[in-house]
């Protein structure tokens, strides 16, 4: 049996049991309508941009979908060379599309890596444990510049062994429409939203707290475990893991074996004129730009079902983590920005996820099993679900929720609500589904 084939198979059987255990009774009685058709619902501006906020972001879509080569500072190691090759479902700047563009990148000196399918989603690999059992938790590209045309004639690097599975936490690429929005929300928001209905959510095993940084104690709030404070740190951070592309932000390679890169570092910076005026903002600027501007997704059809699926999905607890709404503060990117209702259905909080969902990585205050609560918005449209894209079904995206502590790993926060959705009728669970894809 082939690696890929064996992840796949011990996942399963460990969702099986788990639903079994947590929930009682089979809990994939309903139907997932699956990806809703039609035209994608997101990918454009938000509204309310000024004059120049929209040639922006025209510009930075653009810069956004660029394929860059080593000439432009890819690599030494990387898992893609565009930001748009990870960012595409369904619309730019979204999450993986069904077909997987890694499989592209096999040559002569990179072989395909075993959990990395045509059909599957776009993956990056964390390692861990680092060979001397100390926690790694950190990007391992994986392919490398050698066996490209376009590669330095003098460089040779050897890609990095993936055939450890039990030492790899995959990750797919976050939805990135309407992260200005969020990156409005002021912190005292989400504490106080955070601290609302805690007898309910104590009742529920509902705690969860907020990711900070360590030097200012702000909330930070983008990636799966709510790592990143800004976009603009996001941007640049991906830049640098995702394209091996040095930047203002992360000005030095990631692997300094200097016969295989091509550009001084940081490979991107901004660019001045002759006469020292500012000509063209740094690309990271501008994949900031980009994901500032564009507009949150728009919902699909609203219907009898749909309705009885949003009551439903209150009224069983999911919306205790999945908030539906907030409220911006004041931006400096104007009207649009400020003092909007939004509705990502997401608290950006951290919460346990118990055994079955987690990684083992740590980064800011999150533990090995705590993820930020995943933002609903847009999930209409979207292909695969949890972090590691292991599932293409909702039914199987709600189970794995449940988990019992096992491994030095917590219950799942979201033991009970998950009971809930099972005890609900069947009517009310298709409901819920119906819901959750008209997102």
């Amino acid at each position: 049996m082939s690696l890929s084939n064996s992840l796949t198979r011990s996942v399963s059987i460990r969702q099986a049991a788990l639903a079994i255990a947590c929930l009682g009774t089979a809990v994939f009685a309903q139907t997932d309508p699956g990806p809703r058709p039609g035209a994608p619902a997101a990918g454009g501006p938000i509204t309310g941009l000024s004059t120049d906020q929209g040639a922006l972001f025209v510009q930075a879509q653009g810069t956004f979908s660029e394929v860059d080569g080593v000439a432009q500072g890819l690599g030494p190691r990387f898992n893609a060379d565009s930001c748009a090759a990870c960012h595409a479902f369904p619309a730019v700047g979204g999450t993986s599309p069904q077909n997987n563009p890694q499989v592209n990148f096999v040559n002569s000196r990179n072989a395909l890596p075993p959990f990395v399918r045509a059909n599957g989603p776009v993956v990056e690999a964390r390692f861990i444990r680092k060979p001397d059992g100390s926690p790694d938790g950190g990007v391992h590209a994986l392919f490398t510049i050698d066996g490209r045309p376009d590669k330095p004639s003098n460089c040779s690097l050897a890609q990095e062994n993936f055939s450890n599975a039990s030492n790899i936490s995959l990750r797919i690429p976050t939805p990135t429409f309407g992260l200005g929005l969020i990156e409005a929300v002021p912190d005292s928001t989400l504490a106080a939203n955070l601290s609302q209905n805690a007898g309910v959510k104590l009742l529920l095993g509902i705690s969860g707290r907020l990711n900070r940084s360590g030097n200012d104690g702000t909330v930070t709030r983008f990636g799966w475990k709510a790592q990143n404070k800004s976009l603009q740190i996001f941007a640049g951070e991906a830049y640098n893991v995702e394209q091996g592309v040095s930047n203002l932000l992360f000005p030095n390679e990631r692997d300094e074996t200097t016969q295989c890169y091509a550009i001084p570092n940081p490979n991107d910076a901004f660019h001045l004129t002759s006469s020292g005026t500012m000509e063209l903002l740094d690309d990271a600027t501008q994949f900031a730009a980009f994901m500032r501007f564009l507009a949150p997704p728009a919902r699909g059809p609203i219907n009898t079902s749909v309705m009885q699926g949003s009551n439903q999905f209150v009224n069983i607890g999911c919306a205790n983590c999945h908030t539906p709404t907030l409220v911006t503060g004041s931006s400096p990117f104007g009207a649009a920005f400020s003092n909007q209702e939004i509705h990502p259905y997401s608290d950006f909080a951290l919460h346990s996820m118990g055994s079955g969902l987690a990684d083992q990585v740590s980064q800011g205050l999150a533990t090995g099993d705590e993820f930020r609560t995943a933002p609903l918005w847009g999930l209409g449209q979207r292909i695969f679900f949890l972090h590691d894209g292991r599932t293409t079904d909702l039914m199987q995206a709600i189970a794995a929720h449940a988990s019992r502590s096992d491994n030095g790993f917590r219950d799942s926060e979201a033991n009970s609500v998950i009971r809930n959705f099972n005890q609900l009728s069947n009517s009310d669970q298709q409901a819920i589904l119906n819901f959750l894809r008209s997102l």
